[in-house]
């Protein structure tokens, strides 16, 4: 599965996204990252605090694999970043809520924001889903994600003025549907859809969104579905170096934007064409149905 909008098509981590590079430093900064407790989620936390994140939160909901986690984490950056791990379920709207109560409580601010956490299943074609499973996947890939969203945006321990970033692990399935996992898919497309919305009203300067193709990921998640010689897999470092960037001032530009980690930052920024469309069509690489202009 591949769609390129730069010439050069990265599968694994390069220069200008390093978590150690100056300008994409998270210093000072608090990162709360949803299903942190393994695959992409750790190696995320695990790229903030390469770029020196001060605190570094990963939640989920399988309490060994975040203790599991943690110890990984404490062992490899013995000092610098502290970590926390808490469980939680995006799928209750009472654990969210408990999670972010108990931030709070401890007057931690969250900086940025990384939506990982998602329902895979029902797999199947779509008339053999049933309306519960269905309404689940999108329970959680929209209405969890949204809460989570819209709760780090209200934070009242916020200073006025502070810039927040919220970065969503989206799918490429939304540009090129894999048969067997619509529920998963089209609930995908519908938060990602909804934060380019979010972003309109929201200006970049209050709270910079960033959705991304993390690429063809060999996870737990994944090898339910697929064997390991299905395909020639990425690595994890490219999605998890890219979150970093992502929530840097080197990506305002893309704010409300979908794109792929496999597209060169360098490469897009550069193209005359790209920054004409950004600035001329409100909707290129945001989610919605193109093609027809309002009447004025």
């Amino acid at each position: 599965m591949s769609l390129k909008l730069t010439h050069t098509h990265h599968r694994d981590t390069y220069p200008s996204i390093s978590p150690t590079k100056p300008s994409l430093t998270q210093a000072g900064k608090a990162i709360l990252i949803t299903g942190g407790g393994g695959g992409i989620g750790f190696e995320i936390a695990r790229s903030f605090a390469k770029a020196s994140a001060s605190r570094v939160i990963i939640v989920g909901r399988r309490a060994g694999l975040l203790d599991e986690a943690l110890a990984k984490l404490r062992d490899e950056f013995q000092s610098g970043t502290e970590f926390i791990a808490h469980q939680a379920d995006i799928a209750s709207d009472a654990s969210i809520a408990s999670l972010w109560e108990l931030l709070h409580s401890q007057n931690i601010l969250v900086h940025v924001l990384v939506l990982n956490a998602a329902q895979m299943h029902p797999v199947g074609s779509i008339l053999s889903m049933a309306k519960n499973d269905l309404m689940k996947a999108f329970d959680i890939n929209v209405g969890g994600n949204f809460l989570m969203a819209s709760t780090f945006v209200k934070q009242t321990l916020r200073p006025a003025g502070l810039q927040l970033f919220l970065i969503n692990i989206s799918t490429g399935c939304i540009h090129t549907p894999v048969a067997m996992i619509s529920a998963y898919t089209m609930s995908k497309a519908a938060f990602t859809g909804l934060l380019g919305h979010m972003a309109d009203e929201c200006p970049v300067k209050d709270v910079q969104i960033v959705s991304f193709h993390p690429g063809i990921l060999y996870s737990e998640a994944s090898s339910r579905i697929h064997a390991q010689d299905a395909f020639d897999w990425d690595e994890f470092a490219l999605p998890a170096d890219f979150s970093v960037w992502a929530a840097s001032q080197e990506a305002s530009w893309l704010h409300g934007r979908f794109v792929w980690a496999h597209w060169d930052v360098d490469e897009l920024k550069a193209d005359p064409d790209v920054s004409r469309q950004l600035e001329q069509e409100k909707g290129y690489l945001k989610v919605g149905v193109q093609g027809l202009t309002a009447a004025t």
